[in-house]
């Protein structure tokens, strides 16, 4: 193992609401005993798009020994759980699928939303 970035979780803060499951694209997180939990480091990136879908602020990134990152890994995990398949977000400013599209999550005052690259500046600029 080595050190490296990965999604660390407060117990403490997550509510269980699962906000983060669907843009982890790794499948690395589940919901267990009502709480978001990396099921396996080799399947998380570190890339934490999570995070920004959070609505409480539970997940953080952190640099710690883990195991290493596998995209084959990956692959075996969401061919057997059946995670092929996934529920597109969309723009909350002009409706734009995350099929068209790039999304970032954003949070604002405590609430997580979606916004393509085409409405980010204006949301930026105003």
């Amino acid at each position: 193992m080595r050190k490296r970035t990965i999604v660390k979780i407060d117990d403490k803060l997550c509510n269980g609401c699962g906000a983060c499951i669907s843009p982890c694209a790794e499948g690395a997180l589940m919901l267990e005993n009502g709480k978001a939990r990396v099921i396996r480091e080799e399947l998380c990136d570190g890339a934490g798009v999570c995070i920004g879908i959070c609505p409480t602020g539970a997940l953080s990134l952190q640099v710690r020994e883990a195991e290493e990152f596998s995209e084959e890994a990956v692959k075996l995990h969401r061919s057997a759980t059946g995670q092929g398949t996934y529920i597109p977000q969309h723009c909350v400013s002009c409706g734009a699928s995350e099929d068209e599209t790039y999304l970032l999550a954003i949070k604002n005052r405590g609430e997580s939303l979606w916004f393509c690259t085409r409405c980010l500046p204006r949301l930026i600029h105003g």
